[in-house]
């Protein structure tokens, strides 16, 4: 097999103008070339001259006389693949149990019931589809379902966002792959094999997650809907089990105990209760630094000129932007979950408190692109010493921005933000909000410290994308939710100081997105397999 880099090609072009450029550059006859498989497609803005840029395997006949007569830009490639390791040798003899049915917990338990092991998970939220009409209830209406909202039921919360489905995380054995592989398999479109910056909008991902669910359930596993976990079993330092409440009725839970040696703890960084649970049984964890700050809407039409130019082709899809500032007091202000023609949504899920993030569907066709434009903050923010202050630091911004429009997501123009005075009216960007909003004052939602950092880090992006800090983009609040506040830590097994829990995913602290969240799902998946060989009907 040979691999082509960086091989070019104008944003217009047919799949029969790729197959040409790769004869061109490989010196050979068409009937020579057998094969190509896409590996990167990206597009490149660079130098003002817009163009894709393609890595492409091949296959050839005579590849080593081929390989001589080539260019650089050609190269031999031995393609390493994805192996799910072998069945260990300690006897399995009850049902592994699986906490949290987003990515990590999704993933952990198709790999383990697609090798025999018939994972029971448990999630506190909705199926997909029940939970998605819960959503729009609570957009509509603002009436919160605690329990199924943005942040917890099927998929998760990365099943309400822009989707994003690359990762910065290292991947020397092609856990990447399989995860996008597993997605395609679920009716995830093909192009995210190789899409530089793939993506699968909220609209498709309720149904790719539905149909991974049901695989699980036809190999043999379980998902158990309305299930929140409430106590760890233990017996001398060994996992023996969970308690759990099921809900009956939107009255009525019952108390239910499930027992088992294998844990996974693939709970969502919003699951405070869980966290609360495992400081109270002394499961170890430590503080981590996180983020916080605002979403910001500009016109869509605005990015895509700073990014493409102002003649650019129609074909080209809504722009993305990355940007990031050190202000004078040494604090990161950075983009993060960028949305190219996305929605800011209300993305609460405790009573009295708000919270906002970014969705996008799978068209990108929004008229705004929306960012959260966050301020890092590090346990020495937080007062006191509780591995816990974290949570503590976010409700409380929480709850400021629930209270200053009780209910509603406050949004004020970013002018105001700077003069510190509420807003009263709308400029040229009228936001896409998904939930009810007001205008009010955003900037008293934060320590005098965060805000005037948040200030300095967009005002300082004007000097990367032109009309960044134009006084009317919209600024809601508040973007707490960025990343775990706590890791519940873990040895070289995966497993925690109590022996048969795996903490996993995002809100363990091992993860920060869908792909690498997905990833940790397998690594557990292979952790566990190492060990045991399931030994239950």
């Amino acid at each position: 097999m040979l691999r082509i880099q960086q091989l070019k090609l104008p944003v217009i072009h047919t799949p029969e103008d790729l197959k040409a450029k790769m004869i061109k550059i490989l010196r050979i006859r068409p009937e020579d070339l057998i094969r190509y498989e896409i590996i990167r497609k990206s597009l490149d803005a660079r130098g003002g001259e817009l163009k894709y840029v393609y890595l492409v395997d091949v296959e050839v006949k005579r590849e080593l006389s081929v390989l001589k007569h080539c260019p650089k830009q050609v190269s031999k490639v031995v393609r390493t693949w994805y192996q799910f390791p072998a069945h260990g040798e300690n006897p399995l003899n009850r049902r592994p149990v699986i906490i949290g049915a987003g990515p990590a917990g999704l993933f952990c338990g198709l790999m383990l019931a697609r090798n025999g092991y018939a994972p029971i998970i448990l999630e506190r939220g909705e199926r997909a589809e029940d939970r998605a009409r819960a959503v729009e209830t609570f957009w509509l209406t603002g009436k919160l379902n605690p329990t199924s909202n943005v942040q917890f039921g099927e998929g998760g919360a990365g099943t309400f966002s822009d989707g994003k489905l690359n990762t910065m995380v290292k991947d020397p054995v092609g856990r990447n792959r399989k995860v996008l592989e597993l997605f395609v398999e679920a009716g995830a479109p093909e192009e995210i094999l190789y899409e530089n910056k793939p993506h699968l909008g909220t609209d498709q991902l309720i149904g790719i997650v539905t149909r991974m669910r049901k695989e699980i359930e036809d190999l043999g596993g379980e998902v158990r809907f309305g299930c929140r976990v409430t106590d760890l079993l233990t017996d001398r330092g060994q996992i023996r089990g969970v308690s759990y409440e099921q809900r009956q009725t939107a009255d009525r839970v019952e108390e239910q105990e499930l027992r088992t040696d294998v844990v996974v703890l693939a709970i969502g960084h919003s699951a405070r209760d869980t966290f609360s649970m495992l400081k109270e049984k002394g499961i170890p964890m430590q503080a981590k630094s996180f983020a916080v700050g605002v979403r910001m809407e500009h016109p869509q039409h605005m990015i895509n000129e700073s990014q493409y130019g102002k003649d650019y082709p129609a074909i080209l899809p809504a722009a993305a932007y990355k940007v990031t500032r050190q202000t004078g007091g040494g604090r990161g202000v950075y983009s993060f979950c960028m949305c190219p023609g996305g929605w800011v949504v209300n993305a609460s899920s405790e009573e009295g408190h708000l919270a906002v993030n970014g969705m996008s569907y799978q068209a990108r066709d929004s008229r705004n692109a929306n960012s959260a434009m966050i301020v890092t903050v590090t346990p020495d923010d937080f007062p006191g010493t509780d591995v816990l202050a974290g949570v503590e630091f976010q409700r409380k911004l929480e709850k400021a921005a629930y209270g200053l429009c009780d209910g509603k997501v406050p949004v004020q123009l970013f002018g105001d933000f700077c003069r510190n005075v509420p807003s009263t009216m709308l400029g040229e960007v009228e936001p896409c909000i998904k939930g009810q909003y007001e205008l009010s004052n955003v900037r008293t939602i934060f320590p005098q410290e965060l805000s005037s950092a948040l200030e300095e880090g967009i005002k300082g992006c004007e000097a990367l994308i032109h009309g960044f800090s134009r006084s009317d983009a919209v600024l809601s609040g508040v973007e707490s939710r960025t990343s775990s506040p706590v890791r519940i830590i873990r040895n070289t097994e995966f497993e925690s100081k109590l022996s048969g829990l795996y903490p996993c995913g995002e809100g363990a602290g091992y993860a920060g997105g869908i792909t690498s969240a997905a990833m940790d799902g397998l690594k557990i998946a292979e952790a566990i397999a190492k060990k045991y060989v399931p030994c239950y009907d």
